[in-house]
């Protein structure tokens, strides 16, 4: 049979092969398993098939899967007529167990590091709700959970060597990156521990402190200062199309990518076009959206896109070119009651080591000579 209802890991074959016998009593048949070629979909296949059947063969089993009950943190959109298998990280925010789906996608090796556990949607259901109460079969153990900071927000790739620093501390930094609005409305409703934000102003021309009393009036709330990072557009190397500042996204020729709605780039995007007066309509991929830095460096580097907003780091990780428009203040929201406790105390010791800061600054784009300061503490 060739083709399967699960997604990721569809295009499947699964056979028996007759063979010649050698010896009396050897198997008549061999099992064939044709694998996808996308990883996320090899790795499923490897699980769902190739791991009970080796298992079977040995006569063993595997330590029964963890179940545990979790709530969504955002909506996700299922295709009806497959079983769909989604990657989630959890974490534990006060009492509440909590899932936040990774970004999807059967190329997406991401998924498969920084997933806590899988989420099945079973076909038939065309997604689940925000707040879902839903089933998750745990990759890590639950220990793990109670020395994890769960992190929702925007996406900034030094958070990764945030994560590494922190081990030695016995913690463990687990983020989803959803936009900078989307984190701070993950703040309200009590679904993280930190919000990673750079969100402007257009009026006052301040990063983020505005937007607290927008989102999160009436909860007590340190902001903390991480880097200033440089943005610029991404193009390829040798800049073919010859992209030196806003004006050229009118191009009819030009092609461009951008970051989803609440994105803190996506805010400053917006601003800097209605600075200039260029209209979102006269630009060729305006609504092709991605979720990451990163992914916008794929697209580019891909030839998907001319060109995309982004970090310095995230073009030169992809030997992209990078043309400078603008600094901005990358920040870390969070509780206070999360701000002085034990699990978070960690992070505010690192941020205030001159070697890490040294190690985040060597980035191409950051600044970190304000590391873990506050730019403000109260209720907003």
């Amino acid at each position: 049979m060739h083709g399967i209802a699960v997604r990721p890991g569809h295009p499947v074959i699964l056979g028996l092969i007759k063979r010649r016998i050698v010896h009396p009593g050897e198997p008549e048949y061999v099992p064939v398993i044709g694998v996808p070629g996308y990883p996320v979909s090899a790795a499923m296949t490897m699980d769902l098939f190739v791991k009970p059947l080796i298992e079977s063969w040995l006569g063993t089993n595997s330590q029964d899967d963890t179940i545990v009950q979790a709530v969504l943190t955002r909506k996700i959109v299922s295709p009806p007529g497959d079983d769909d298998y989604v990657r989630v990280a959890v974490g534990r925010v006060d009492k509440r167990l909590l899932a936040a789906p990774l970004p999807r996608g059967a190329g997406v090796i991401t998924s498969l590091t920084r997933a806590d556990g899988v989420l099945v949607i079973p076909r038939g259901v065309q997604g689940l709700e925000a707040g879902a109460s839903v089933s998750i079969r745990m990759t890590t153990p639950l220990a793990e959970l109670e020395r994890t900071i769960f992190a929702i927000g925007s996406h900034d790739m030094t958070l990764d060597l945030f994560a590494q620093a922190l081990l030695p501390f016995q913690r463990r930094l687990v983020s989803a990156n959803v936009g900078s609005q989307s984190g701070l409305v993950a703040l309200r409703r009590g679904e993280t521990h930190l919000a990673g934000t750079h969100l402007l102003d257009p009026e006052t021309g301040v990063y983020n402190i505005s937007y607290l009393a927008r989102y999160l009036a009436g909860v007590p709330i340190r902001l903390v200062r991480w880097a200033e990072r440089e943005q610029g557009l991404m193009v390829l190397p040798g800049n073919p199309k010859d992209i030196h500042d806003f004006s050229a996204l009118a191009r009819k020729d030009i092609q461009f990518v951008n970051r989803q709605r609440g994105a803190g780039t996506r805010v400053l995007l917006d601003y800097l076009l209605a600075k200039q007066g260029i209209s979102p309509q006269d630009i060729n991929g305006y609504d092709q959206e991605e979720y990451t830095h990163l992914a916008v460096a794929v697209a580019v580097a891909s030839g998907r896109a001319d060109c995309g907003l982004g970090v310095a780091a995230a073009a030169r990780a992809l030997g992209l070119d990078f043309v400078p428009i603008a600094s901005e203040s990358y920040e870390l929201a969070m509780p206070i009651t999360f701000a002085d406790s034990e699990l978070a105390a960690p992070l505010f010791r690192l941020m205030a080591d001159n070697s890490f800061k040294e190690s985040i600054a060597q980035v191409p784009g950051y600044n970190t000579s304000k590391m873990g300061s506050i730019s403000f503490e109260g209720t907003p």
